[in-house]
């Protein structure tokens, strides 16, 4: 399966507990992390509920 790498650009503070729950899912949580994940619209998902926190690297 594909994977894709993405790559946190948004501090979880002050942000509902919801957002900060999602950010842990995709293995994030501290600024400027990176982390490689297998493609799929659950993952998907998760990205387009936090645009402004994560961003998709190519």
């Amino acid at each position: 399966m594909a994977k894709i790498k993405i790559k946190q650009i948004g501090s979880p503070i002050r942000r509902p507990e919801s957002q900060k729950k999602i950010l842990v899912g995709l293995g994030l949580g501290k600024m400027h992390r990176i982390v490689e994940v297998e493609d799929t619209a659950e993952v998907r998902g998760a990205i387009a509920r936090l645009p402004h926190m994560v961003e998709v690297l190519d």
